[in-house]
């Protein structure tokens, strides 16, 4: 099953119940970390492509944008610009690169919790406003100023809502991208990938992670999560196994 955390919960219920092998993929809340030394003009690209991914309506979208205090200002503001390009824009067009949501009511509780966690004392940096006319259009939109007591943080905002997350230690950033319910995808930006190997490998409790990149599935390998974005692996020779039961078979050994 690809789908939500709550269906994935029904799915594995029944399926326990009758001892049979479930693979989840559900939701997700991915933390990129910018650590002090990171390209500011790559990580502000790449994470404003990884957010707005099919309109933000992805598990493994990135999320949540955990940012060293040295250089938080500057991305922020890299990324504001870089989430501005994004218009709404007719589906149906090839240039288009943000549309609509799938439903109404699904941007209508993107917006409640967007307003959720503005109430709780998150800036709006962009957007933010459901756009008059037709369609479940909902604009490129910024949150800063982010902590874990807010929905933006704890909640999977499901749309193109950014969350910048200010820290003032790489210890404080791990500490923080592990601090959810979810543990899908993940990202590192750093020039020093000896380092980000370390974090990405000890570190970070997360299924995938991208460094410099922004994460995504690839038939090579295998793809899924832990905690409530569920357990299993699609994908590669991993994802063969989860279909296939192992036998094993013993002999004696003569001489």
């Amino acid at each position: 099953l690809t789908g939500s955390t709550p269906a994935g919960k029904a799915v594995a219920e029944v399926a326990g119940a009758s001892l049979k092998k479930t693979v989840l993929e559900l939701g997700g809340s991915d933390a990129y970390l910018v650590l002090e030394d990171a390209d500011i003009e790559l990580a502000a690209r790449v994470s404003a492509a990884g957010r707005l991914t099919n309109s933000g309506q992805s598990c493994i979208a990135a999320k949540r944008f955990i940012v060293l205090d040295q250089v938080y200002d500057s991305f922020l503001e890299a990324f504001r610009s870089e989430l501005e390009s994004y218009q709404m824009e007719d589906p149906e067009l090839d240039s288009t690169r943000l549309g609509p949501l799938a439903r109404v009511d699904l941007r209508d509780e993107l917006h409640a919790q967007v307003k959720r966690s503005l109430s709780e004392g998150a800036q709006l940096m962009l957007g933010g406003k459901v756009p008059q006319g037709e369609g479940a259009y909902y604009p490129a939109t910024l949150l800063s100023g982010v902590t874990p007591k807010m929905t933006a943080f704890h909640e999977e905002l499901f749309g193109p809502v950014a969350s910048v997350i200010r820290v003032k230690s790489e210890a404080e950033a791990i500490a923080l991208s592990n601090a959810s319910h979810f543990g899908l995808g993940g990202g590192i930006f750093t020039q020093d990938l000896d380092r980000a190997r370390q974090i990405a490998r000890y570190s970070l409790n997360t299924g995938t992670i991208a460094i410099n990149d922004h994460a995504k599935s690839d038939p090579r390998v295998p793809f899924g999560g832990v905690k409530e974005s569920g357990f299993g692996r699609e994908l590669s020779e991993w994802g063969l196994f989860e279909f296939t039961n192992l036998k094993t078979i013993t002999f004696p050994v003569t001489k």
